[in-house]
């Protein structure tokens, strides 16, 4: 009974979490599902669902001179799908025995090594807590599709938005997918993720295989939450989710906005023209007021208007 009051709250505290698709990225949305391929391809030759042989899925850059993003997608307007995965820390919070099931489990995440390094009491990410996107391919196999995201501005641990089941969730680009299996494989995120977006069945060797989901990267500084802008000691999605929302919502104006702080590549956090201390200004992460710009103040991590 415990287990299930456990489950039972968790999943209450993802519909809590989750909130109405922006009008501006509901019609990104639909405007990338209306056309049949991308046109400036990344990265090409990828798969989503593990059945299917034809690795059409792309590293699409078709808005990065205008909204500055970077996303996933498929030929014939498809998108791609959400595989679910459990790596880094094990048990703790959250852990409710669905990851169990996983044959495929790392107990270690591709940048495990900076958030240790931020000495915020975090060691690794935890699949069953923080909401983070499997983003990038990498390895040594020749001849093998990859794409590195570092390669165009997106950085570790930034925050990337998520459009699943007619819902928007935030979350970190906290694992990279290696030359593992037949297949350069993409479309992945941790189990809380998952579960936010389509419930409990979510396990660790069963996700989302509908090509409808959508995931956005955000290249530049300004999208990183840094030690201070996310709570990573979160004992719960709700609460790690709602410690990177706010970062969120500002990141997602950047899209149908050809003129505002994300077209710049985001280098130093923000636009420096009406701002007296590059690299200190709207956007750039920072720990006190003092480490922002003019009359910025320092909100969730973030210099930001008072």
């Amino acid at each position: 009974m415990a287990a299930l009051l456990a489950v039972s709250l968790s999943l209450l505290a993802s519909t809590a979490a989750a909130r109405d698709v922006p009008s501006n990225v509901r019609s990104f949305y639909d405007s990338i599902r209306a056309q049949p391929t991308c046109n400036n391809v990344l990265a090409r030759g990828f798969t989503s669902v593990w059945d299917d042989t034809t690795a059409s899925a792309t590293y699409c850059g078709d808005h990065i001179s205008d909204y500055n993003v970077v996303f996933l997608r498929e030929n014939n307007g498809n998108l791609v799908d959400m595989d679910v995965d459990c790596d880094g820390l094990q048990g703790g919070p959250g852990d409710d025995g669905r990851c169990e099931s996983s044959d495929d489990t790392q107990s270690i995440t591709a940048f495990q090594w900076i958030l240790e390094g931020y000495n915020v009491g975090q060691e690794d990410l935890n699949a069953k807590v923080h909401s983070y996107v499997v983003f990038g391919n990498v390895g040594d196999r020749p001849n093998w599709p990859h794409f590195d995201p570092q390669a165009y501005g997106i950085e570790p641990l930034s925050v990337m938005a998520v459009v699943c089941d007619n819902k928007l969730f935030y979350g970190v680009w906290g694992d990279i997918n290696g030359d593992d299996g037949d297949m350069a494989m993409v479309g992945e995120a941790s189990i809380s993720l998952a579960t936010a977006c389509f419930g409990t069945s979510m396990n660790g060797n069963f996700g989302h295989t509908e090509k409808d989901v959508l995931y956005i990267a955000f290249p530049g500084r300004d999208a990183v939450p840094g030690a201070n802008g996310a709570a990573w000691t979160a004992q719960s999605f709700d609460e790690f989710h709602s410690s990177i929302s706010a970062l969120g919502d500002r990141l997602i104006q950047r899209i149908g906005n050809t003129g505002g702080d994300g077209g710049d590549g985001g280098d130093d956090g923000g636009d420096d023209d009406d701002c007296s201390w590059a690299g200190h200004c709207q956007g750039a992460p920072c720990t006190t007021w003092d480490d922002c710009a003019d009359s910025l103040t320092c909100t969730n991590g973030i210099c930001s208007p008072p």
